[in-house]
């Protein structure tokens, strides 16, 4: 039985069985939570579709993971601060649609003591 993608092959795009081992756990681990794959696959297994992906090189180890946690905080920072301006602007929608009904209904109430 031969798998697919070979060891020779997967080892070609990482430095180590180590290294191997745990960018496919990493993104395998992605995948299963609903990651972008970055391909079409021929398997239906996350850790098959992961070293699939590494062995096209379309997955690889950053080569300076400082530099990679860093990134990633900070486009966890500019979603944080997203979100946040978006539940700004939809209070704010909220708060000025309540005026609206508020003159409204005050305007309504108006109307209806000058008709008495």
């Amino acid at each position: 039985m031969m798998l697919r993608p070979s060891i020779d092959a997967l080892l070609n795009r990482v430095d180590s069985k180590y290294s191997l081992v745990v960018l496919e756990a990493k993104r395998a681990h992605e995948l299963r939570a609903g990651g972008q794959p970055t391909m079409e696959f021929k398997s239906a297994k996350a850790t098959l579709r992961a070293l699939e992906e590494i062995e096209a090189g379309t997955v690889t180890i950053h080569p300076n993971a400082d530099l990679k946690r860093q990134t990633l905080a900070q486009k966890e920072e500019v979603l944080h601060l997203y979100k946040m301006e978006e539940e700004r602007r939809i209070k704010e929608l909220i708060a000025q649609e309540e005026r609206e009904e508020e003159s409204k209904s005050r305007g309504n109430k108006s109307e209806t003591a000058k008709e008495k």
